[in-house]
């Protein structure tokens, strides 16, 4: 790792992970946005993706995340 990269916490590594899932599908799928697919309310990829994105931006702190 150099001197100028940024060393990722626990909680980026999944979520870069998951973010390469994600455009992945979209990819599959021609699309450029979740928004637009049929499957956006009963789509497990774009579920695990929110799950990660939250568990990142709380850090572990728990709670839950409801819309």
């Amino acid at each position: 790792m150099q001197d100028t990269d940024v060393q990722k916490d626990k909680w980026q590594i999944p979520l870069d992970a998951e973010i390469v899932i994600l455009k992945q599908c979209q990819m599959q799928h021609n699309l450029d946005s979740c928004m637009k697919c049929e499957k956006l309310l009963d789509c497990e990829v774009r579920d695990k993706y929110i799950k990660v994105v939250y568990e990142s931006m709380n850090k572990g702190s728990g709670g839950g995340f409801e819309f």
